[in-house]
């Protein structure tokens, strides 16, 4: 039987995804280039409807607190705007940082998609935007967005579910740097340097919850 889908591997032995090998990751991508001109990158009302919670239906002070924080998360939740756990994830602020999440997730997410199945894919995009977008709403409000809570989840996945069993094509140096780059995040000098301030809280949630995924589900070989 003749195999319909061509193997990314290349006879070198390099990953070289094409579309049909990772629609998932494609449709995120998508979304994500789409949702940039209907928000305007982030600055206008559609925006504000993709947020964890809208800043503009409370008092700023709000947000101040955690109890504040909290409960206007349970009171947009009890309203059924459930979507807004997931939405800041295609709400970006610049093109640099667009096109930078985009690249990783295409890198690795196909990978994952390709090799331990779709269906482990969505599952993990779903857990590590709870996770990185709830961590950072309660620290610091709602006014964020972007997929670097699951860049860096899909990071944390790759590197420890390697380790149990190897699959995956990144150099290692690519977690070093993400971790440095995270701490870093956590410092003045993002700002300094006028990269501006990043969701560091994000970054720690989502790479948290990858490896707990990698630590909780065993590795899968695709077969064929």
């Amino acid at each position: 039987m003749d195999q319909q889908t061509s193997s990314p591997i290349t006879p070198s032995g390099r990953w070289q995804p094409a579309p049909q090998h990772a629609p998932f990751v494609v449709a995120l991508i998508a979304i994500a280039l789409v949702m940039v001109w209907f928000t305007s990158m982030g600055q206008n009302s559609v925006a504000a409807a993709m947020m964890v919670v809208d800043p503009r239906s409370l008092p700023w002070y709000t947000f101040d607190s955690l109890g504040g924080r909290l409960d206007a998360l349970s009171a947009t939740m009890a309203s059924g705007q459930i979507w807004r756990l997931i939405t800041p994830d295609f709400l970006h602020f610049s093109w640099t940082h667009l096109i930078f999440n985009s690249v990783m997730l295409w890198f690795l997410g196909s990978q994952i998609e390709w090799i331990d199945g779709r269906p482990r894919l969505i599952a993990l995009f779903l857990v590590t935007s709870l996770a990185s977008n709830g961590l950072q709403y309660l620290v610091s409000g709602p006014l964020f967005g972007g997929l670097s809570g699951v860049v860096y989840g899909i990071l944390g996945y790759c590197w420890l579910s390697q380790r149990r069993g190897p699959r995956f094509q990144f150099p290692p140096a690519l977690v070093t740097f993400a971790l440095v780059w995270m701490v870093i995040g956590f410092t003045p000098l993002p700002e300094m340097i006028g990269v501006g301030r990043m969701a560091n809280e994000a970054h720690l949630g989502g790479f948290v919850a990858g490896l707990a995924l990698a630590a909780i589900i065993p590795p899968r070989r695709k077969i064929g």
